[in-house]
């Protein structure tokens, strides 16, 4: 009788087992992979945590054979239109064509362009960035995968993951300081990457990297897309607002109004315009606000209107919460938020040490040339400091980096 038991409990002990291995391997993919998928985000409008989702599921976790043998992550077919590289694989038939590439970057990026420039896929570019449902449905729809389970899969491992922070990150809507680590794993160390495409090196974990408050520049999708159900646009400094008018056949003056603005030239920022009115509530129900946020700014980026802002979270409009604050976007706040003229102004770690402006010149300094793809956080996440370091060395007042674009980057 004893040994039934242990022939009962012993296959249940190794499939537990096994399930803790199958985690371990899902968190030590999104921890190699999630700048990767933000800096796309960034660059294409693709979210984050289909990205990842899509990652881990494609490569059984950076495990599976394909992309071993070709850094494939996202089971991209050749098609003919590839001229690449090729292996030859087993999927729905014998020996089909596969993409291979030289790196799991460039594997990133040719997803991000093959979705991006496919006009099968072209209808997800319209949804809201958030909207992880609506992209993990759509991927379907548009013919991606042939399991009639995808989208659940993608689902199930955005929100058991908690992938969605990643987009928002991406977005600017939580500051890099605010990632909850994937399953709160041990960081590894320095050369234990093992994963597809062979050693990563992974850069180790400093208190320095935990100064960064500074959310990453928000790029936002070409064209027309949807905030929080919402028709909007991302409009350049410079662009006259009759234009935007026109081109999306809205009247100027109810183009003001729902964007309050109250001039009707041109934008002297680039900002998002809405075409039409904004929403009473918010698609997520908080909003932590970010170092420089007004709640103009907080109202384009979530798709609320001002009034509504102000009467969920006991607020007048000249009124400024403080960074860091809670902001309730779905109703009221059991408190007004403290302001920021309520907080006394503390000096900050990185504002400590960074050089004083008469110390620079005696300061011993390296130089950066901007490269594609990189933005403020990443090069600053790069050399250990903070992005308020970097823009105050380099006298920047916005986020704009141009390619060839040389940076000053001061030692300690």
């Amino acid at each position: 009788m004893p040994f039934k038991r242990l022939l009962i409990v012993l296959p249940l002990l190794a499939s537990l087992w096994l399930q803790a291995q199958k985690s371990d391997d899902i968190y030590g993919y999104i921890n190699l992979y999630k700048e990767l998928a933000m800096q796309e985000m960034m660059r294409t409008g693709v979210p984050a945590s289909i990205k990842l989702a899509q990652g881990i599921h494609e490569t059984m976790a950076g495990k599976s054979d394909l992309v071993l043998k070709s850094n494939n992550h996202f089971g991209i077919k050749c098609k003919n239109t590839w001229v690449g590289d090729k292996v030859y694989h087993d999927d729905d038939a014998r020996g089909e064509c596969f993409r291979s590439y030289s790196s799991p970057t460039d594997s990133y990026m040719d997803h991000s362009n093959f979705l991006k420039n496919s006009s099968r896929y072209a209808f997800l570019f319209q949804l809201d960035p958030t909207d992880y449902k609506g992209w993990a449905y759509g991927l379907k729809k548009a013919g991606y995968a042939t399991n009639i389970k995808y989208s659940q899969i993608i689902i199930k491992l955005i929100e058991d993951y908690n992938l969605q922070q990643y987009s928002l990150i991406a977005l600017g809507k939580l500051g890099p300081q605010d990632e909850i680590l994937a399953g709160n794993p041990k960081r590894p160390a320095e050369g234990d990457g093992t994963l597809a495409g062979g050693p990563v090196v992974i850069a180790p974990f400093t208190a320095v990297e935990e100064e960064v408050k500074e959310a990453p520049k928000v790029t936002w999708p070409e064209g027309q897309f949807t905030i929080n159900n919402t028709k909007v646009v991302y409009a350049k400094a410079g662009t006259a607002l009759l234009a935007v008018a026109e081109q999306y056949d809205v009247s100027l003056r109810r183009l003001m109004d729902f964007n309050d603005l109250q001039r009707e030239d041109v934008l002297t920022n680039g900002q998002l315009l809405f075409l039409q009115r904004k929403r009473k509530v918010g698609a997520s129900e908080k909003h932590i606000v970010q170092t420089g946020e007004t709640l103009y700014d907080i109202c384009q980026s979530e798709g609320v209107r001002l009034e509504s802002l102000l009467e969920h979270n006991h607020l007048q409009q000249q009124d400024m919460p403080a960074t860091g604050e809670t902001l309730y976007l779905q109703g009221k706040a059991p408190a007004r938020p403290r302001l920021a003229t309520e907080v006394a102004p503390q000096t900050t770690q990185a504002q400590q040490a960074a050089p004083r402006t008469t110390d620079m010149a005696a300061a011993t300094y390296t130089t950066h040339t901007v490269q594609t793809k990189e933005t403020l956080y990443s090069i600053a996440r790069k050399y250990s400091i903070t992005v308020e370091q970097l823009k105050e060395w380099n006298k920047m007042a916005g986020y704009e980096l141009k390619i060839g674009q040389e940076l000053i980057i001061y030692k300690n």
